[in-house]
């Protein structure tokens, strides 16, 4: 993959990708995989398997902070490992809709997990977390923002139709190739993803 090759967009993911430190390239390499160490971790301590913890996580994330994101996912574990009713469960305070809650339950309750999280960005945020689809990439509002090459609110993002979506992807994939062959790196879409969104956060205080 040469720079003549990316699109516009890719080329805006590269852009950002050179303005990383080494320190955020390193955070953004151990985001996913500190991840599912924290869902292995969970899992072990509610004597659940490590991708239903994953799911758990990705189903209450939407609108959440991370740190929240993980107090949360233990709250549900906790009330569900102490034999708690849905009713219980569903009356744990969480940073995000009701919704989510239910789908947090549904995979507890051993529903197949993607068919449950059933939204394309909290998939992908699942396959990132467990490597559990090669090279996926978690789309969401930052995402956007790097491959569109300006800081956006998340009002300002359009809603990521399944097209739009794939081409994003796609570019994140093309830009990861170039940064690779260039680096002689073996960097994945997903940690790229990571390293330019730890960056836009720093650029732009979000």
């Amino acid at each position: 993959m040469t720079y003549a090759q990316l699109s516009v967009n890719a080329r805006e993911i590269v852009a950002k990708f050179t303005l990383a430190t080494s320190q955020e390239v390193q955070l953004g390499c151990d985001w996913y995989a500190s991840a599912f160490q924290i869902s292995c971790r969970i899992a072990s301590k509610y004597n659940i398997r490590p991708e239903e913890a994953a799911g758990v996580i990705a189903a209450l994330s939407p609108n959440n902070r991370w740190a929240r994101n993980i107090i949360d996912a233990e709250a549900i574990l906790k009330c569900w490992a102490a034999s708690g009713t849905d009713e219980d469960i569903l009356a744990v305070k969480v940073c995000t809709y009701t919704k989510m809650q239910e789908k947090a339950l549904n995979i507890l309750r051993g529903c197949d997990i993607i068919t449950t999280l059933n939204g394309p960005k909290i998939i992908e945020f699942f396959n990132c977390i467990t490597n559990s689809a090669l090279n996926d990439v978690c789309i969401d509002g930052h995402a956007y923002s790097v491959w569109f090459g300006q800081r956006l609110t998340m009002k300002q993002v359009p809603n990521i139709g399944k097209k739009l979506r794939q081409q994003i992807k796609t570019d994140y994939v093309d830009a990861t190739s170039f940064i690779n062959e260039e680096l002689n790196e073996s960097f994945t879409a997903a940690d790229i993803q990571a390293i330019t969104w730890v960056t836009h956060k720093r650029f732009h205080n979000v």
